[in-house]
């Protein structure tokens, strides 16, 4: 099996990081990391897996796990740090708070909450639990397509498969937005960087702007003939104005389209592969955007220019179900159908954000600096 990439023997729908900088360690381990660093060790981000065979007796499990990225040996860990058995129910979506709350899994009649658990004192250690908060609002509703929070964790947006879009303050579960009927089925949800807009997008391939100030419709994104919209994700420039991309496919090729979130007309749009885009990402900074194909492909891209920055074909025998960035864009985990995950580093970034290619350039120009002195 290729670097980076480990089988866990079921099919993984959903793939996550976990906020571990907003899950505070104690003094004592902060004091350890530091002594590891200082020799050279790093530890690793941990990714959150889930999915499974479904309801059934068809010997495939159901679960939620977390798998530590070595950064040294670039490998997922052989053991999962934890692992929780859903028992006869697969988790198909989720959404991890960004601060650090737990993590909202979409089952099929409804969605559940989950919060971190700590086997001793230290962050690194972490388990799930499921959490006593029942989500009653979204008990009995249905297989929920779409789940995502807002940046600051203060909302919450969820999109089933019968179309109904729903939106809360979190954590109090307070309605902000409740309409039916908004898709023929919900497929992918995002909110603005400011949290007053959020894009919805259905099977069909509409796609809707929502003002979370109203709330209503600020715009129906319009398309072209033989265009069918896939995912949505805001972004933004290197300008830091926020900008808006759909990954679409467009007869036998699949493609990203820019839109400006001011006037909501397109900017750009790229043919990038062909066949079918059925993952879609964009970073925290901005910078990068990530696709997964039918034909399991990884593609990752520089959003300034749209040019292929790395390209794995093959990454997964199965059609990429998920492509998610770590927070310091280092890192890009993938998942598939095929029941694996793979971690694929991205090159150029470092930890502090400084470049390789910077750091090298920066040593040569001082080791000639050296020379000509002497």
């Amino acid at each position: 099996m290729a670097k980076g990439s480990k089988n866990f023997y079921f099919p993984i729908f959903c793939a996550a990081w976990v906020p571990l900088a907003h899950l505070a360690p104690t003094p004592l381990e902060e004091q350890g990391e530091e002594e590891a660093r200082e020799q050279g060790w790093e530890p690793g981000p941990i990714a959150v897996l889930a999915g499974g065979g479904g309801q059934g007796k068809t010997g495939v499990p159901n679960a939620l796990l977390l798998s530590r990225f070595d950064v040294q040996t670039l490998d997922l860990s052989d053991q999962p740090v934890f692992r929780f058995d859903t028992n006869g129910d697969a988790s198909y979506r989720m959404a991890v708070h960004p601060r650090g709350d737990g993590i909202i899994c979409a089952f099929q009649k409804d969605c559940r909450w989950f919060e971190w658990n700590f086997s001793g004192e230290k962050v690194h250690n972490l388990a799930l639990k499921s959490s006593e908060k029942k989500l009653t609002t979204l008990e009995g509703v249905g297989q929920q397509l779409a789940l995502a929070f807002n940046a600051e964790g203060s909302t919450l947006a969820t999109g089933g498969e019968d179309g109904h879009l729903r939106v809360f303050k979190w954590p109090s579960m307070e309605i902000i937005l409740d309409q039916t009927d908004v898709h023929t089925a919900v497929k992918d949800l995002d909110f603005s960087s400011d949290a007053k807009s959020l894009v919805s997008l259905g099977y069909s391939g509409r796609c809707r702007v929502w003002d979370l100030t109203s709330p209503k419709v600020e715009v129906n994104l319009p398309r072209e003939d033989g265009e069918v919209f896939c995912f949505c994700k805001f972004g933004q420039n290197a300008d830091n104005t926020q900008v808006l991309y759909i990954a679409a496919t467009h007869g036998d090729h699949g493609k990203i389209i820019t839109w400006n979130t001011e006037s909501w007309k397109r900017i750009g749009a790229k043919r990038l592969i062909r066949g079918s885009i059925t993952a879609f990402n964009v970073s925290t900074d901005g910078k990068l955007l990530a696709i997964g194909t039918v034909a399991g492909d990884i593609l990752v891209l520089t959003s300034s220019n749209m040019r292929v920055q790395k390209m794995i074909r093959k990454a997964h025998f199965g059609t990429v179900t998920a492509v998610v960035f770590s927070q310091d864009s280092r890192f890009l985990i993938s998942a598939s159908f095929d029941y694996t995950a793979r971690v694929t580093p991205i090159e150029g970034k470092k930890k502090n954000g400084l470049s390789v290619r910077l750091i090298i350039f920066v040593i040569l120009l001082a080791i000639m600096a050296l020379h000509q002195h002497k």
